[in-house]
């Protein structure tokens, strides 16, 4: 079983190192990390980790925080494809999709920025509209979206009026990005957490900009 977990640690040479250690004497094994943000005298790191199947993910968390000084984000089940070169990869198939390349983003997305969906909007005379989701986007809808258009890349209140219940409901946080200078705007669900980060909001906004000139 391969699990995601957003970790927390000092920025300082050997955290990452003990942490390792601490996950190894629960038999874990670190298989990808990546930096998530740094700060004044902390890193926020997202660690793909396994473990044995009859393990318990919650061990994980007490091994981590064993430490002392680590602080445990989240932890969620995972199974997407390692690959150290995401963005590049999407950009790439939606760059040469025959078909629906809004399709081929909402679809990619998640994998890229780990999130449980992603879905594309526009606005017509009747208001925000949903033009493509990912297989994973809830079937609700929100009646409005007061937020577009939209002219940055933004994380979202997920207790705001306009957030149906349902999306409430399973602590789902939100961040989006216009798609160019359209009024297209990329929407992004982690259902559960944890919050988005400005680096990652940053990183939605460099994502959605490159593949609107692609898209043209």
């Amino acid at each position: 079983m391969s699990y995601l977990l957003r970790v927390q640690l000092p920025d300082r040479p050997g955290s990452l190192g003990s942490l390792a250690v601490a996950l190894g004497t629960v038999g874990a094994d670190i298989l990808s990390l990546d930096v998530v943000e740094r700060g004044a005298g902390f890193a926020v790191d997202d660690l793909v980790v396994e473990i044995a199947p009859n393990a318990l993910p919650d061990t994980l968390i007490t091994a981590a925080e064993s430490l002392g000084d680590v602080r445990v984000d989240s932890i969620r089940p995972y199974s997407g494809v390692l690959d150290t070169h995401r963005e590049l990869e999407l950009i790439d198939n939606v760059a040469n999709a025959r078909d629906d390349r809004l399709q081929v983003l909402v679809d990619g997305i998640p994998r890229v920025l780990r999130v449980g969906w992603s879905t594309v909007l526009d606005i017509g005379p009747q208001g925000a509209y949903r033009l493509v989701g990912s297989q994973s986007a809830p079937q609700t809808q929100a009646a409005s979206v007061p937020w577009m258009p939209l002219q940055k890349p933004l994380a979202l209140d997920a207790d705001a009026d306009w957030v149906p219940e349902i999306w409430r409901d399973m602590d789902t946080k939100m961040a989006a990005a216009p798609l160019g200078p359209s009024s297209k705007v990329l929407l992004l669900g982690r259902p559960g957490g944890p919050d988005f980060r400005p680096s990652e909001v940053a990183r939605l906004g460099y994502l959605a900009g490159i593949v609107a000139t692609v898209l043209g």
